[in-house]
């Protein structure tokens, strides 16, 4: 049976997700990246590309599962999917379907992958990362739904540390601020949106949304910081929630 360590990321096939798997294969990880698309980038990644809807009561379990078949064992969980209902609306707009949605891809998505995946987590004194949001706790109002379910995230992973931190398991939240994916470069999509209600280029959209660093984070960066999580090398560090957001959030 394979003895080398192996990790599932849900919501691999682009975006942060997609970098995250890139990231951890070059650590050295087997990894089995989920996704409703299996994106020709996320299949050159890795053999164990599944695709998968997340967003089914059993989807979570059967991605995890294809991983304790293949590999025998899991040692990482990386919460990376979500769902986000109309962007462009605001909470008189969105109807239950539209809640059911975000909570289900967001929230219930990593319920039910960390479910799966702790019995063997616990045997290989493992890890898991979320992958919250900076909205998390700077709500705004065409992202209620999503703020809301990221919160709910983020203290689910405070409570699993809680809860698991003395049987060796280590749970982390990473959460970003703007990452320089397709929600942002595609053109005529939120970021355009944005810009044009703030009346500024794109470029511009770093300072319109109050970056210190005036530039969006990576998706790379979310991914080496996933990397330096899971590696143990602070191996006191869990319930911790990290924001990378280019000095977004002033608040402490």
């Amino acid at each position: 049976m394979p003895s080398g360590r192996a990790a599932v990321v849900t919501g691999a096939g682009r975006g942060i997700g997609l970098a995250i798997a890139q990231a951890l294969v070059e650590d050295g990880y087997a990894v089995v990246g989920g996704s409703r698309t299996v994106t020709e980038q996320l299949a050159k990644i890795t053999a164990d590309a599944v695709q998968v809807d997340l967003g089914a009561a059993d989807g979570p379990a059967r991605l995890v599962q294809h991983a304790l078949d293949r590999h025998g064992r899991l040692d990482l969980l990386v919460n990376n999917v979500a769902g986000t209902a109309n962007p462009a609306g605001g909470f008189g707009e969105l109807d239950d379907d539209a809640w059911l949605h975000t909570v289900n891809l967001t929230l219930m998505a990593a319920v039910r992958a960390t479910r799966a995946a702790l019995p063997s987590l616990l045997e290989h004194r493992g890890a898991i990362v979320n992958i919250s949001s900076v909205n998390a706790r700077l709500p705004q109002p065409r992202l209620i739904a999503q703020s809301a379910a990221k919160a709910a995230l983020t203290n689910l992973g405070k409570s699993l540390a809680e809860e698991y931190g003395a049987r060796g398991l280590r749970v982390n939240t990473i959460a970003p601020g703007p990452v320089w994916t397709d929600l942002w470069a595609a053109p005529g999509g939120p970021g355009d949106m944005l810009a044009e209600r703030a009346g500024a280029e794109r470029e511009q959209l770093p300072a319109v949304l109050g970056m210190s660093t005036g530039r969006f984070t990576e998706p790379r960066e979310i991914a080496d910081l996933v990397v330096f999580l899971a590696s143990g090398k602070v191996g006191n560090m869990s319930g911790s929630e990290i924001v990378l957001d280019g000095g977004m959030m002033k608040t402490a």
